[in-house]
């Protein structure tokens, strides 16, 4: 069976060869001429057709054919002349710069003197591409194609276009024990080490076994996407297949390069963005629908998360740049200043140049006067008193964001009055549907003519599937214990309503005691506040997540943020409401200015503090902090609301796996009536604990069946035999990746109290021991941020180091262990020694370079060993000095006094950079000194902040300069010594 499995999964080049074997076989009038095919490397046959040196990014011969083919001023006479110009447009040293510059020239064309029939020169622009004129390009696709500057690159997969490189692609295969996580890696390395092969292409393609993935040039692994849908004649079965086809035919490539670039200015540098599938397929929809003319709405439906504002940029940019009309005038509507504000920042950021931002009623009424073709951003309040029928451009586009957030009547019917005959198109993710009423407001309705469903549907469903967003889950809270003294509540009422009938007392309690009312009640808040605390700092907080409490009014978060701040250390806490005139002093403590509030928020983001937001009635719309695991909702929301506030949990990070909302008001019943229009995404929304208990049980199960006919007991025998089940593939990576899901799904559930039931915790803490032996004798630990807290709890409890000692007596390493292996024999002595020393070394190798020394001398005292270079006896002897050996570095800290980290780092300037025992010991104590003073450790998570990470680097450098070893700083030594030292302080300071 496990010979199937592994058969059924193709090597890296089984996939490259099925990728270009698609390529050429595409739908349609423009495949791909292929190199490769049933080769090694297709790229060298081109090259010695076109005469390529390995240290050209692009094939000059075969441009050189196609500028005069598809350019008539370039000629024989000129065309060399013109080629020597680009060569120049290769100078630029840095990726981004050297990207944007050469999309722009295949966008534009480039400028040139080109001298005419009558002897004179006029400058034109030749075209590099033939964009109108797909059939007359050359679409190549060449395999292992080299290039060598300084470093030496080979991307598995290259498509060119007119020799110039248009995408690359790194293909991985699971069978290798590899995916297309590690080829983004591989990719960011290539742009690192040759940038300049990267300055004409548009995008870059991550792809293995099972998954396929692109991302723009530059792009960070989090931003390399699915093209998960497809056109009709490019679906298929095989998901890679179709979206090799779908994303990589010429036409959607050219498309793409011409029509849906931007290059976004951002804090730290330029970011280039390329459309995601939902957002580019719902432009052409839009498209389409004005090109046929006959009706004049649609609707664009996109679940939160999914980049709807950049969609709507995109359709803004292909509409004004296009022939679909003749001179639009484009209007993109928001409902708030802060939105406008952000989304005239982006216009800014990414260089729209036909826009305008509308400033005051005035402004927008004389800008749609004038109808002059551009965009114009405005909010739907200044249309409050815009003169109707003001229409001065026939051909005008509206687009609204969220628009169900705006329908009221008179703000509408003044929009639709002021521009009678625009085109009107609404993008949301969360439509409205209150009833089939006259006076119900209905997004479908308004946007949906007669009937039809929307022009283009993503849903959470899609969303989630895709890895856009993330599964939510809920967790209740909501039935309250209420101790109600009944007597002397009686005889309070009967003293202020005796005069009243016991019909019109209940009517006078239950319209003055409303919901709002109740949650305003001191004492429920003061219980409510203690679960908030409870539950982040046992399931939020440990693993480096924030949270946000929900509260039902203004003076209930001012109540939860008072009791919150008394158990919270101080900033870790902030509230942020509007502010109302005559508060009382319980509100007033948390009135803030604008300027406030956005700097909170932004803190909130990318800061250690806050970490708990209090709101009553702000950011559940629009706010995107991926930082936000968890909201406590205290407020009943429904309908789209609702969904609006799930959605803020529910943006990916880095070792996020969920959302979560803890629910204290029951909101999850109206759950189904906030998706009664979409039954399809119902279940994928947010998810109840039970249906992730059954997640986690079929997970559980799955792991279990890993381990058939092996003793499921804690015996030394039982133990290595379930190691030996899992020591190879395909096993080995099931069981990795998959014991992963399962700590995922029990952090998610945790606490539950099915989790306790004794078959489920009797399996679950067997699989964590076998867990810690795998990961200690294979030397698989995780990063930090991969290592669930909830698993972290379970296997301290069940599976503690001393625990493991016990289970396997091989994991000790001393001079009493030494004597206790006298009596075997010297096969078996040199097994035992072996395992010892590994499994100690091991784990501590990212720790100590001395460590990674050790273990390469038993990797090659093994092998000697194995192949019967070394005796019995002599591998015994060997084994034993480097088990010694590993004693000595200990206790060589030890009697130097020198912490973990210090350690470390003495051992990094002795061994690796030659500084002798006297410079090495003071030096080391320096930079862990400055450490330990200036960068704070202390908060969970901090290995992954790229602030602190930033930080220690700076202190190492300074520490460096004052001793006068500046040599050390361009030797590599702070690239190094930053590893050792997050290694050594992974559970607080360690100096």
């Amino acid at each position: 069976m496990a010979d199937e499995v592994v058969a059924s999964l193709p090597t890296e080049s089984g996939v490259e060869q099925s990728m270009l074997r698609w390529l050429q076989d595409l739908p349609g009038l423009h495949q791909w001429t292929v190199h490769g095919l049933d080769s090694g490397e297709g790229a060298a046959a081109l090259d010695r057709e076109y005469g390529r040196g390995k240290g050209e990014v692009v094939y000059w011969d075969l441009l050189r054919e196609k500028l005069i083919e598809i350019n008539e001023p370039v000629n024989e006479g000129n065309v060399d002349r013109l080629l020597n110009s680009l060569r120049r447009d290769f100078d630029e040293a840095e990726l981004m710069a050297g990207n944007q510059h050469l999309q722009r020239l295949l966008r534009r064309g480039k400028k040139f003197n080109a001298k005419h029939g009558n002897g004179t020169k006029k400058p034109v622009y030749v075209r590099l591409i033939d964009f109108d004129r797909p059939e007359r390009n050359s679409f190549v696709a060449v395999n292992q194609m080299r290039f060598v500057r300084g470093a030496s690159v080979r991307p598995d997969v290259t498509l060119l276009v007119n020799g110039l490189p248009l995408v690359h692609m790194e293909i991985k295969s699971l069978a290798q024990d590899n995916d297309w996580t590690d080829a983004t890696s591989d990719l960011r390395d290539y742009e690192e080490a040759v940038p300049r092969l990267f300055f004409p292409t548009l995008l870059n393609v991550a792809a293995d076994t099972q998954s396929f993935r692109y991302g723009a040039v530059g792009a960070k692994p989090g931003f390399y996407f699915p093209w998960s849908k497809a056109p009709l004649k490019y679906q298929d079965e095989n998901n890679l297949k179709q979206a090799t086809q779908a994303l990589l035919n010429p036409r959607t490539l050219l498309d793409i390069a011409l029509n849906y670039v931007f290059y976004e200015e951002k804090e730290g540098g330029t970011a280039k963005i390329v459309p995601r599938h939902m957002q580019y397929y719902a432009v052409r929809r839009l498209l389409q629908r004005i090109r046929e003319g006959e009706k004049k709405r649609g609707l664009i439906w996109h679940t939160q998360g999914s980049g709807k504002s950049f969609a709507m940029l995109y359709a803004a940019k292909n509409l004004l740049e296009r022939s679909v009309l003749g001179n639009p005038q484009i209007f993109l509507i928001v409902d708030t200043d802060k939105l406008a504000t952000q989304m005239g920042n982006t216009l800014s950021a990414i260089g729209f140049e036909r826009s305008v931002v509308a400033k005051s009623i005035d402004h927008l009424g004389r800008l749609i006067e004038q109808g002059q073709s551009q965009l114009v951003l405005t909010t739907i309040q200044k249309f409050q008193d815009v003169a109707t029928a003001q229409q001065g451009n026939d051909e005008v586009v509206v687009m609204a964001d969220e628009a169900h957030r705006f329908m009221e009547r008179r703000l509408g019917n003044n929009l639709e009055a002021a521009m009678p005959e625009a085109y009107h198109f609404g993008f949301t993710g969360t439509p409205v549907h209150e009833g089939e009423s006259d006076v119900a407001r209905s997004t479908f309705r308004n946007y949906c003519p007669d009937g039809e469903p929307p022009l283009h549907h993503y849903s959470i469903r899609d969303g989630i599937e895709d890895e856009v967003i993330l599964p939510v889950y809920f967790t209740l809270r909501h039935e309250a214990e209420w101790d109600v003294d009944e007597a002397a509540m009686d005889e309070a009422f009967d003293l202020e309503l005796g005069h009243l009938s016991e019909e019109e007392k209940m009517k006078v309690v239950r319209e003055a005691l409303t919901p709002t009312d109740l949650g305003e009640f001191d004492s429920r808040i003061e219980v409510y506040a203690g679960e908030v605390i409870d539950h982040y700092e046992k399931q939020v907080e440990p693993n480096g997540w924030k949270g946000m409490v929900v509260a039902p009014s203004r003076k209930s978060a001012a109540l939860y943020g008072t009791k919150l701040r008394e158990r919270r250390p101080d900033g870790d806490v902030e509230v942020l409401y509007t502010e109302g005139d005559g508060d009382e002093k319980l509100l007033s403590q948390f009135h803030t200015t604008s300027e406030e509030r956005d700097d909170i928020i932004s803190r909130f983001k990318d800061e250690a503090q806050p970490k708990l937001l209090v709101v009553h009635n702000m950011l559940l719309t629009g706010f995107d902090a991926p930082v936000l695991k968890t909201m406590y909702l205290d407020r009943r929301l429904k309908d789209h609301t609702l969904l609006q506030a799930i959605a803020r949990t529910n943006r990916p990070a880095d070792g996020k796996t969920n959302g979560e909302i803890v629910d204290f008001q029951g909101v999850f019943e109206n759950l189904d009536a906030a998706l009664s229009y979409d039954a399809e995404t119902r279940d994928f929304a947010a998810q109840d604990k039970d249906r992730l208990f059954e997640d986690f049980e079929e997970q559980l199960e799955k792991m279990w069946s890993l381990f058939e006919g092996v003793p499921r007991t804690d015996r030394q025998e039982a133990v290595s035999e379930a190691l030996a089940r899992v020591s190879k593939h395909p096993q080995k990576r099931e069981f990795k990746r998959g014991f992963k899901r399962l700590q995922d799904l029990y952090e998610s559930l945790s606490p539950d109290g099915r989790l306790s039931e004794e078959e489920v915790e009797r399996k679950y803490q067997w699989l964590s021991h076998i867990w810690v032996a795998f990961r200690r004798q294979g030397g698989t630990v995780e990063p930090e941020n991969e290592v669930r807290q909830k698993t972290r709890e379970i296997v301290e409890k069940h599976v503690d180091v001393t625990g493991v000692k016990e289970d396997f007596p091989i994991y000790k390493v001393g001079e009493e262990h030494l004597e206790a292996i006298e009596e075997q024999e010297p096969a078996a002595q040199a097994s035992s020694i072996a395992h010892a020393v590994k499994a100690h070394v091991r784990p501590r190798v990212d720790q100590n370079p001395r460590y990674e020394a050790l273990s390469e001398r038993v990797q090659e005292v093994l092998h000697q060993w194995q192949t019967k270079n070394m005796s019995d006896p002599e591998a015994v002897e060997a084994l034993r000095q480097v088990e010694r050996d590993v004693l000595d570095v200990e206790a060589t800290a030890e009697e130097k006094g020198l912490g973990e980290a210090v350690h470390a780092l003495f051992a990094l300037l002795e061994g690796d950079y030659g500084l002798s025992e006297e410079d090495a010991g003071p030096l080391a104590k320096s930079v862990a000194d400055r450490i330990e003073m200036e960068v704070d450790t202390s908060y969970p998570g901090w290995q992954r902040n790229e602030k602190a990470r930033k930080a220690i680097k700076q202190e190492i450098m300074r520490a460096l300069i004052n001793e006068g070893e500046t040599d050390l700083i361009k030797a590599g030594f702070p690239e190094e010594a930053l590893s050792y030292i997050i290694a050594n302080y992974t559970d607080g300071r360690s100096t």
